[in-house]
């Protein structure tokens, strides 16, 4: 065993990280975070409290907020019932009643305005609210694009643009009515 876990009481009671157990420990070990990840190049240490507050928040906000299963309306249904609101509820995360009503019938997909209003309000990770139907796709395609560039022909024809064309035809016309007057 490390000395530096030699005696992990120690460590506990000289103000070490632990698990976060309410929503007020949550608000202090995010405000700690935001302060390490704000800093231009943290330092290994300061990388290693970020990684491990990470963790601690992760894994608080899995067991408080677990992401419930189903389609995006079907979970959408069940965070209305676990929070006792009806579906009106919902306008100023979607704009207006209509758009509510057509999403939660299933004629209509979650935006990801939608989707990121609703995770902030019923604190649930985006992914909730995605699925193989989603019209935002849970993967994205990113493939390799070729570096070449279309072939183009040697010498292109040189395009008269239509006023230039115009003008040209109205010189010969003119050069052609002076030839017979003389």
């Amino acid at each position: 065993m490390s000395s530096t876990l030699a005696n992990p009481v120690d460590m506990i009671r000289s103000g070490a990280p632990r698990l976060i157990r309410s929503d007020k420990e949550l608000a202090e070990y995010t405000q700690a975070l935001l302060g390490l990840t704000a800093k231009p190049k943290p330092s290994a240490a300061e990388q290693e409290a970020i990684n491990l507050l990470t963790l601690l928040i992760g894994h608080y906000e899995t067991v408080r907020y677990p992401v419930p299963k189903g389609t995006p309306v079907e979970v959408l249904r069940q965070l209305l019932k676990r929070n006792g609101l009806l579906q009106s509820a919902l306008t100023p995360e979607f704009g207006c009643s209509a758009v509510t009503s057509q999403v939660m019938r299933g004629e209509r997909h979650f935006t990801r305005s939608h989707i990121a209003r609703l995770s902030k309000r019923f604190h649930v990770s985006p992914a909730a609210f995605f699925d193989e139907t989603s019209a935002i796709p849970l993967h994205r395609d990113m493939g390799k694009k070729s570096a070449r560039p279309k072939a183009r022909p040697a010498n292109p024809p040189a395009k008269k643009s239509a006023p230039v064309a115009a003008q040209k035809a109205v010189t010969q016309k003119r050069g052609a009515q002076k030839g017979r007057a003389q």
